[in-house]
């Protein structure tokens, strides 16, 4: 085997191990519904679907959460290596080093920063906004009880930043769903955030579970998805969405109750499916209804 030939699968495998670091996968959380507002930007602009700014918002989204995700995880190292839950991850075991996540995050955020330039002059000026809460986020559970609180601000920025995008102009209603993208995230995250109290308060880490314990934790997630189908519904009234919208939100509805049937403060044994299955399935299943109610109302391929 040549040089060059070993070298191309120690390449791939550094790719491979630094998209596992970014959880890569997890965009299915949040890009649904920058879909979603870009398309009902799209509507209301003139009824057609660009598919160029399309693609454009998905490098942006996919391209700043990659650089939230590796700053997040190299900031956190050393708190991931003293929770047995986050000992195997990759900055961890020595699978990435903190030279090749840096390199990524890098590349990640100058890939950002360059289709948000592509776009329009607005994205391009607030694209460094949209940055600061993504860097803010780690180092929030440092100084303060309520991390996940900095983490839907910044993940209620998609929707807004999409918006945007295709319109060159701010947006009351995607501020109205960036809210709604945000609390719900901050919701699941406070369910996500029980299974590591212990070692939270054992490390110094800050978090509405730690400090306040699993039961809170758990009703205030309860009240977050509560308050995010109230915007829900607030969205769908100011942008006159249509009888599947409305389907859409009654799935989202009933998938909220279900994902709180099976956590319960006594009972964690599900969290991962709250987390990962049925939040990823909330997402697909309101841009498939919002989609097909464009379609129908008018928006053209």
């Amino acid at each position: 085997m040549t040089s060059a030939s070993a070298a191309l699968p120690r390449q791939q495998g550094r790719t491979k191990a630094f998209l596992r670091l970014v959880m890569i996968e997890h965009s299915v959380f949040a890009l649904p519904f920058a879909y979603i507002a870009a398309l009902t930007a799209m509507y209301r602009l003139d009824g057609n679907i660009h598919w160029v700014r399309l693609l454009l918002v998905t490098v942006c989204m996919v391209g700043l959460r990659t650089f939230a995700m590796a700053a997040n995880r190299i900031i956190d190292r050393e708190i991931d290596a003293r929770n047995p839950r986050t000992a195997h991850r990759e900055l961890v075991t020595g699978a990435v080093s903190v030279k090749s996540a840096w390199t990524g995050a890098l590349i990640a955020l100058a890939v950002f920063l360059g289709a948000a330039a592509l776009l329009n002059p607005l994205c391009l000026a607030l694209a460094p906004i949209a940055v600061i809460p993504m860097v803010v986020y780690p180092y929030g559970k440092r100084f303060t009880n309520f991390p996940q609180a900095i983490l839907g601000l910044a993940q209620a920025m998609g929707p807004v930043g999409a918006w945007i995008a295709v319109t060159g102009e701010w947006s009351w209603q995607a501020v109205v769903l960036g809210l709604a993208v945000g609390v719900w995230i901050g919701g699941f995250d406070l369910i996500y955030a029980c299974q590591d109290v212990e070692t939270d308060r054992e490390v110094g880490v800050k978090s509405v579970p730690a400090r306040f314990g699993i039961p809170a934790a758990i009703w205030g997630a309860r009240g977050c998805h509560l308050v995010t189908t109230a915007l829900l519904v607030w969205y769908a009234v100011a942008t006159d969405a249509d009888v599947f919208f409305w389907i859409g939100l009654a799935v989202v509805a009933g998938a909220f109750v279900y994902e709180h049937s099976i956590v319960k403060p006594r009972d964690l044994s599900r969290l991962n499916r709250a987390f990962f299955q049925v939040n990823g399935f909330i997402g697909i299943a309101l841009f498939a209804c919002a989609l097909l109610d464009l379609l129908v109302r008018g928006l053209t391929v």
